[in-house]
C-alpha cells in the first residue's frame, strides 16, 4: 500500500478522529499540514492499522 496525499485527506474528511488527531498533530509538534498527513498515515494506517481498510477503500476513487 502506498500513500497518496488526496486519498489520505479524503479519509480524514471522512473520519472526526482523524481530523481531530491531525490538528493535534500540526499544534504539538509544530508540523506543516502535508508533514502531519504523512505522519498520520504511517501511525493509523499503513501495516496493519485502525484505518487500513477505509484508505484501500477510497481506491476506486483515486485509480
Amino acid at each position: 500500500m502506498k500513500y497518496f496525499k488526496p486519498q489520505m485527506q479524503q479519509l480524514v474528511r471522512e473520519h472526526r478522529e482523524l481530523h481531530d488527531q491531525l490538528k493535534t498533530l500540526m499544534a504539538d509538534m509544530d508540523l506543516q499540514k502535508n508533514y502531519a498527513l504523512k505522519a498520520l498515515y504511517h501511525a493509523e494506517v499503513a501495516d496493519g492499522g485502525r484505518y487500513q481498510k477505509d484508505y484501500q477503500d477510497l481506491d476506486h476513487l483515486f485509480k
